[in-house]
């Protein structure tokens, strides 16, 4: 016979419960294996070319090692069915190419593709001038050809984007150059590989435009303290003005040659 205080709308738990255990995981547990390519306050070698694509109005296709990706940037156009705006609008989509991650991906979006795409046009926003284009759009197309660590695809996807906006003679305030690091206990490591970044307690990406000695961007995930963050936003600084001097050589090169 049934309790008279059993309610059957309800799942009722158990009269006894224990707290859940969880093995404890020592921090000083977490290694890193030694780099041998390169120091630890060194960036991978970076190719970028704009112009690839012909039929976009701006391109760039940008290779570090294992992270490559290609940029199309069409516009500004204008549109009938938008409304009128004094600002033009900027769009920015990521998508993952099948074959770029270990594990086949779907060809549909899902929300890892999502948050890159507002990740980097957060960082690539504020460096084009929106205001000379009312009633205008333009779209910025991203695809991931080889994905060695989220980090770096959303590092090396803004540099590819404003190189791809100047190529295609769009006005902007400066080219913006973008880096990242990741720490783990008392040591920092820039422009991290996939591997490390699992391995790491914080990861911080920094994008800003160095000739103008401005941060677009900050995206920071995983426990760090403000120090560490801090000293992770100064060198990522410093090394986004050497990669402002390839960006800005790759397009004057790509001008004489064109």
């Amino acid at each position: 016979m049934a309790q008279g205080s059993f309610d059957r709308r309800r799942i009722n738990g158990p009269e006894e419960s224990f707290p859940p255990v969880f093995d404890a995981v020592e921090e000083h547990a977490k290694i890193w294996s030694a780099r041998r390519d390169r120091g630890d306050a060194d960036i991978r070698p970076i190719f970028l070319q704009p112009g690839l694509i012909s039929q976009a109005n701006g391109s760039a296709y940008i290779e570090t090692a294992r992270t490559k990706l290609a940029c199309a940037v069409y516009g500004p156009r204008q549109s009938k069915s938008t409304t009128y705006s004094e600002k033009g609008r900027l769009n920015v989509e990521v998508k993952f190419a099948p074959f770029s991650c270990t594990r086949r991906r779907a060809p549909l979006r899902d929300a890892e593709d999502r948050s890159l795409s507002v990740a980097i046009h957060r960082s690539i926003v504020s460096s084009v001038c929106l205001e000379l284009f009312p009633k205008s759009t333009i779209d910025v197309f991203i695809t991931i050809i080889e994905n060695d660590g989220i980090e770096g695809c959303i590092a090396s996807g803004s540099i590819a984007a404003s190189a791809a906006l100047a190529d295609a003679g769009i006005e902007m305030l400066g080219l913006v150059a973008s880096c990242s690091a990741v720490v783990l206990g008392d040591e920092t490591r820039l422009d991290p590989t996939e591997e490390e970044a699992n391995a790491s307690d914080g990861i911080v990406i920094v994008a800003c435009m160095p000739a103008l000695s401005s941060i677009t961007n900050v995206w920071e995930s995983g426990r760090l303290t403000a120090n560490d963050a801090l000293k992770c936003m100064e060198m990522c600084q410093d090394r986004c003005i050497d990669i402002h001097s390839v960006i800005a050589q790759s397009l004057s090169s790509n001008n004489k040659t064109a």
